[in-house]
């Protein structure tokens, strides 16, 4: 017969959107934090950007965020590095097609392996390195639209929680 979605179902999708969501953003600050610790130059030039933006104030404004582009580009260079979801949600080809000069019949399940991307020496120099300067005048940004940096994936099956990840 034909599938109903209870109330049951949706409380345990939204949970399961929810805790995603938590998880996702309590492990992204462990590994930012865990790059900081780790690279004590970075550290110190985060911590002095933020000391000059944010100064003395009580109260932080999304216009202080935004003004933060050194801690903009640590935080990039932490999903490049460590992405929590080294493989994207798999994806069926839904016709035969040629990628890379490889075959891919139809109804082929393809996995985007983004730890590989986001370590590609073609694309990165010194990939296996925490550099967050690599974003100084480079357009590349997290959002899916250039497939350099994927963290969130891209398209129609781009994470959902993305804005909230990156608030």
């Amino acid at each position: 017969g034909e599938y109903q979605l209870t109330r049951n179902h949706t409380k345990g999708i939204l949970l399961n959107v929810l805790i995603a969501g938590v998880d996702t953003s309590g492990h992204t600050i462990t590994w930012v934090m865990t790059h900081l610790i780790t690279n004590p130059r970075v550290m110190k030039k985060a911590q002095a950007e933020v000391r000059e933006v944010i100064k003395n104030k009580d109260d932080i404004t999304e216009e202080d965020i935004e003004r933060l582009e050194y801690l903009k580009m640590v935080v990039k260079e932490t999903l490049r590095i460590s992405p929590l979801v080294p493989l994207l949600i798999p994806r069926e080809a839904s016709k035969d097609v040629k990628i890379g000069g490889y075959d891919i019949p139809e109804k082929t399940w393809i996995h985007v392996n983004i730890w590989a991307v986001h370590r590609n020496s073609d694309v990165w120099k010194d990939p296996e390195c925490f550099i967050p300067e690599r974003f100084v005048d480079n357009e590349i940004e997290y959002k899916g639209l250039h497939f350099e940096l994927l963290p969130f994936g891209s398209g129609r099956r781009m994470c959902p929680g993305m804005g909230m990840g990156m608030a």
